[in-house]
């Protein structure tokens, strides 16, 4: 054993912890340069009922988590190459892996250390010499922690897989959800907005219709005027959308955009009659967006335009007080 190492407990996990809250279908990713470590850690984890990967660099280590998603990452901080802390930053700015609970094993206890590890998006650290039941004992939190959150995202991805189901019943053309989403994020990024804002216009431009689910597909389909009657409800798909996401707490940031969407700017939209900044800017952005889809596809209330036509619409829309100038045309720049 490596005097980096040097362990406190037995190699083995005592047979009462044996299994212990862990489910072989937890997998733990071990990242460490030194096979006595690796083989170690690899010993203990597996004898507790974690499956376990392992790698020796931050390439192989990033290529393990795309292979198999892990549900915990054991970094050694001091690795060849990219170190832990850069490591630890590269998978954080994954969107598939950025929820991957992260320990970093280090020797150094400095306080420096630990800041620049929870910097880099560490969620628990381990000190050297390894204390083996501590290292269980984290391992499991954050496995069971990892496990309430792919809960929350299988219900988020159930309700963009019914968005799907939406563009497909409504005739959307195929990829409409997606292209909201990308063109949302785009104007995002020419507007500024925060990182956590451009995340929350991907769901939410992705989730804008989910309350068309309730509106009868004879009214969605009709291919005259809607009565007044059939306009409110399908007004209503707003309302009902951000119900449907007020379930789930990582929709929350989705739910602006979905309930708000169709404001206008003096006012006039709805359903509640924002004026101005009091509709969010993720909502504003959303709304041009789902202007120029819903002009450039194919529905049955209108013929199909061409992408020139669909910014010449949403400029009438800003000379008409509906819509803020600087977004219409930084969206005109992007497509």
């Amino acid at each position: 054993m490596t005097n980096r190492l040097r362990a406190r407990a037995a190699d083995a996990p005592p047979p009462a912890l044996a299994g212990c809250d862990a489910r072989a279908d937890h997998t733990v990713l071990v990242v460490d340069d030194e096979v006595p470590v690796r083989d170690y850690l690899h010993r203990v984890l597996t004898g507790a009922g974690f499956a376990v990967d392992t790698a020796v660099d931050g390439p192989s280590a990033l290529d393990a988590i795309t292979t198999r998603s892990p549900d915990v990452v054991l970094l050694d901080v001091e690795l060849p190459g990219t170190n832990g802390f850069e490591l630890c930053r590269l998978i954080r700015l994954n969107r598939a892996t950025r929820l991957t609970p992260i320990i970093l094993i280090t020797g150094m206890a400095d306080r420096a250390a630990r800041i620049e590890g929870l910097d880099a998006g560490a969620d628990d650290f381990l000190t050297r010499p390894i204390d083996t039941l501590e290292l269980l004992a984290r391992v499991r939190s954050l496995a069971r922690m990892k496990q309430f959150k792919d809960n929350l995202d299988s219900a988020a991805d159930i309700l963009q897989t019914l968005a799907c189901i939406i563009e497909a019943r409504d005739g959307y053309g195929v990829g409409h959800c997606h292209r909201m989403a990308n063109y949302s994020m785009a104007l995002g990024r020419a507007a500024r907005v925060s990182a956590a804002d451009n995340e929350a216009l991907y769901r939410g431009a992705f989730l804008h219709d989910i309350g068309m689910l309730s509106i009868p597909e004879v009214v969605l389909q009709k291919d005259g005027p809607l009565s007044t009657p059939e306009i409110q409800h399908m007004r209503s798909h707003t309302v009902i959308g951000d119900r449907l996401c007020g379930h789930l707490k990582s929709l929350q940031s989705a739910r602006p955009i979905v309930r708000w969407h169709h404001e206008y700017l003096d006012g006039s939209g709805y359903p509640d009659g924002l004026v101005g900044d009091a509709i969010p800017l993720t909502a504003q952005i959303v709304g041009i967006v789902d202007v120029y889809e819903a002009t450039t596809t194919n529905r049955p209330y209108q013929p199909r335009h061409s992408p020139e036509e669909a910014i010449a619409i949403l400029r009438t829309h800003v000379e008409r007080g509906w819509r803020r100038a600087d977004l219409v045309e930084a969206f005109a720049s992007i497509v």
